[in-house]
């Protein structure tokens, strides 16, 4: 942006979390992160334009979809401009001079816990608890000099808290990806998206009624466009038993064609939002590669790799 001011992002969790590290990464050091004890306050604040704009996790492949943030995106006026893919690295740490025998507890996020579980079968002296946040663990230890107890969180959490890492990638999956939406309604955000990326994949919501082979018309319809369906999610509509609606994922070559499948689809469908129109996600950075202190930003890897 031509502006001299900071951008100003949204993010859940706090300095050395997952979210944050997704931000640099794609947003740079030159940013103010702002965090946020939840989604829905971070989504409720970008709506509102008081930030530039935002990063939401939105899927993991290991956990799958996160509904409610899918939940989230409806009836907001927002808009999603990008998506970034950060390899999910966790790492077991504490204050220094410890080694892992000395470690009573453990404390992290559910999912953090639950991705490293396989580790702690060697330690069953290790009791697992569960925490709001994987950085915020870290530095609790670092701030109340908690002897005896570690945090399961990324290198830039040890870094930043002072903690040693006693084992590093202790995650079960090593193909443990997480999805981030970038989310804004600044409007010249959008229009630097608009002339500077490449548009070739689309988030859109739909419902449709309750009647036999009407989501399989629709996905025919795209099929016919040679529009590529990458993901399918539901959500129950509230107050209408056993009906849904669909959020949909495309990729296309043409957005011209993109275009006028949408316009194909609309008069079998009802409560169509586009969430977005951005650039796919080709590649994907690695948590424990961010290094601030020397720049070193930009370690990707193909998604091929």
């Amino acid at each position: 942006m031509n502006n001299n001011s900071k951008l100003k992002i949204a993010i859940q969790g706090g300095a050395g979390s997952f979210h944050e590290i997704s931000s640099i990464f794609h947003f740079g050091q030159d940013i103010e992160n702002i965090a946020f004890d939840s989604f829905a306050k971070l989504v409720d604040a970008i709506e509102t334009n008081k930030l530039h704009a935002g990063l939401m996790a939105i899927e993991n492949t290991v956990a799958g979809s996160l509904l409610p943030n899918y939940a989230l995106l409806k009836d907001k006026d927002i808009q999603i401009i990008g998506e970034i893919l950060l390899r999910i690295e966790q790492n077991l740490m504490a204050l220094p001079n410890q080694s892992i025998e000395d470690i009573k507890e453990v404390h992290s996020h559910p999912m953090a816990l639950q991705q490293c579980a396989k580790f702690f079968k060697q330690y069953p002296h290790i009791k697992l608890i569960e925490s709001d946040d994987t950085a915020n663990s870290a530095k609790r230890i670092a701030e109340q000099n908690l002897k005896n107890i570690a945090a399961i969180a990324s290198t830039r959490a040890a870094d930043l808290f002072g903690l040693q890492v006693l084992n590093k990638s202790i995650e079960t999956n090593k193909r443990n990806f997480t999805r981030f939406l970038i989310l804004t309604n600044n409007n010249q955000l959008k229009a630097e998206q608009t002339i500077q990326g490449n548009l070739n994949k689309a988030s859109i919501s739909f419902s449709l009624p309750h009647e036999q082979g009407s989501l399989s018309s629709i996905l025919s319809m795209f099929a016919f466009y040679k529009i590529n369906l990458t993901k399918i999610q539901s959500i129950p509509i509230i107050g209408k038993e056993w009906e849904y609606h669909f959020i949909v994922d495309f990729t296309f070559n043409d957005r011209k064609v993109f275009g006028q499948s949408l316009d194909a689809i609309k008069p079998l469908i009802s409560e169509l939002q586009i969430y977005g129109i951005y650039e796919k996600a080709e590649k994907y950075y690695h948590s424990n590669k961010l290094d601030t202190n020397k720049n070193k930003l930009m370690e990707v890897d193909s998604l091929q790799g």
